[in-house]
C-alpha cells in the first residue's frame, strides 16, 4: 500500500490529509497554525499519520499548499490553494460548479468547468469580514463561544439586517442593536446573513454550488440559510475544512503516477 499526503497551511488553521492509491482518505487532522507554520504542519501531519496508522512516515510523498506552504521544506511539491481546493472539490463533484470556500482569514470563490479546470476565481484578502475570523470576533464581542453561534442562529425568531461589512463597524452596529432591545439569537442570524451576502457579491454563481471551509464545517445552519437565499441545494464535501489538503494529496498521487 502506498500513501500520499497533502498539507494545507492556512493563516488560522493547518490541515493534513493522507490517502492511498485508490484515493481513499485514511487519516486527517486540523490544528491551529499559530506563529510557526512549519511546526503546525509537522503537528497536523503527525496527527493524520497516527489517525491513518501509517508506520513509515519517510516513505510518504507530500504536497504543501496554502498561505504557509513554502515553510514545509520537506514537501515534494508546493501548489497554490486555489488549485488544490478546485481539485479536491472536483473529485467529489465532477461537473461544472462554483466553489465557495469560507476560511479563517479569507474567502475564495472558484469557478470550475466540466473537465475540472479553473475558469476564474476571486479572494477577499483585503478584509476579514465574512470569514471565520469575523465570526470569532463577533462571538467574543457577544461574550459567547464560537461553537454556540450555529445553535443560536437556529433558535432565532427573525433575521435582523446587519448593514456593515467591516468587522469594526459591524461591532458598533451590534452594540446599537443590543441597545435597541434585539436578542442575541436574532443578531447572530443577521451576522450569518451578512456572511452570505458577502460571498454572493464576490462572483456570479454558475453551475452547481459547492461550499467548503471551516465556517461551513461548523455552521450547517448557515448553509441552510444560504440554500434559502439562492433557492437551490448546496453540495458539501465529506470533510469541508480539509478540501484543500485533500486536493493537495490528490496532486501528490497524480505526480507519482506521472513519474511511473
Amino acid at each position: 500500500m502506498n500513501y500520499f499526503a497533502g498539507i494545507d497551511i492556512g493563516a488560522s488553521t493547518t490541515k493534513a490529509v493522507i490517502i492511498d492509491d485508490s484515493k481513499e482518505i485514511l487519516g486527517h487532522a486540523v490544528n491551529s497554525s499559530g506563529a510557526d507554520f512549519k511546526a503546525a504542519a509537522d503537528t497536523a501531519l503527525g496527527k493524520a499519520r497516527k489517525n491513518a496508522g501509517v508506520e513509515a512516515p519517510d516513505s510518504c510523498p507530500i504536497t504543501a499548499t496554502g498561505y504557509g506552504r513554502r515553510n514545509v521544506l520537506y514537501a515534494d511539491h508546493t501548489i497554490t490553494e486555489i488549485s488544490c481546493h478546485a481539485r479536491g472539490s472536483y473529485h467529489f463533484f465532477p461537473r461544472a460548479h462554483t466553489l465557495i470556500d469560507i476560511g479563517g482569514q479569507d474567502s475564495k470563490v472558484i469557478r470550475i468547468d466540466g473537465r475540472g479546470r479553473r475558469i476564474s476565481f476571486k479572494m477577499n484578502r483585503k478584509c476579514a469580514a465574512g470569514t471565520g475570523a469575523f465570526l470569532e470576533d463577533i462571538a467574543n464581542r457577544l461574550e459567547i463561544r464560537l461553537e454556540e453561534l450555529n445553535g443560536l442562529a437556529e433558535t432565532a425568531s427573525k433575521n435582523i439586517q446587519i448593514g456593515s461589512y467591516c468587522t469594526v463597524f459591524t461591532a458598533t452596529e451590534i452594540l446599537a442593536k443590543i441597545g435597541a432591545g434585539e436578542v442575541v439569537p436574532d443578531i447572530v442570524r443577521g451576522i450569518f446573513s451578512s456572511v452570505i451576502k458577502r460571498a454572493l457579491e464576490m462572483i456570479p454563481i454558475e453551475g452547481d454550488l459547492v461550499m467548503s471551509g471551516g465556517v461551513v464545517a461548523y455552521n450547517p445552519f448557515l448553509v441552510r440559510m444560504f440554500e434559502e437565499e439562492i433557492g437551490r441545494k448546496i453540495f458539501i464535501p465529506p470533510l469541508p475544512q480539509q478540501t484543500g489538503a485533500f486536493g493537495a494529496a490528490l496532486y501528490t498521487l497524480e505526480a507519482k503516477q506521472k513519474e511511473n
